[in-house]
């Protein structure tokens, strides 16, 4: 990656990387395993910048490979995540702590959440994140009518879960 490429990665990285610890908190449940996900989206981000064209906006485009990193991921093992060696472009990122204070109904949210499938919780999240259903068909990559249907069936699901 050339340094001018590199240099326009980092910045929008450290302005985007809500989206990256966000992604994260949907699918860890302890700080260690935020870590380690959080690491590897960068790392396929990084990897994946130099092909972005810009046909997407750029937070789609974060959303898209992190959804995919971590459901790919947590398919394979739901303990343990591998990492690559990330020495190379540590010292030029840095990341910003994630506020993890929240009240009481969000956290009954996100332990609903946590109950869902790997899909499910990727669609309730893009919609949580106020994303229309044309971006979440797109950022998936299925239908907007299916988007529509699942998300249905989710709000459903997790009324249940929330009001048993």
């Amino acid at each position: 990656m050339n340094k001018e490429l590199e240099h326009k990665f980092i910045s929008e990285f450290q302005e985007n990387q809500n989206i990256v610890h966000k992604v994260c908190r949907i699918y860890t449940s302890d700080q260690e395993s935020h870590n380690d996900l959080f690491q590897e989206i960068t790392i396929q981000l990084w990897n994946a910048y130099p092909k972005f064209r810009g046909d997407s906006k750029l937070s789609t485009w974060m959303y898209r490979i992190g959804l995919n990193t971590a459901i790919t991921l947590y398919r394979k093992s739901k303990r343990s995540v591998p990492t690559q060696d990330f020495d190379t472009v540590l010292h030029k990122i840095e990341a910003t702590d994630y506020d993890n204070t929240e009240d009481e109904q969000l956290k009954l949210m996100y332990k609903a959440i946590h109950q869902l499938s790997d899909i499910d919780k990727a669609l309730i999240f893009l919609y949580l994140e106020d994303k229309n259903y044309s971006e979440i068909s797109e950022t998936i990559g299925i239908s907007e009518v299916n988007a529509r249907v699942k998300m249905n069936r989710i709000k459903t699901r997790l009324k249940t879960i929330l009001n048993p």
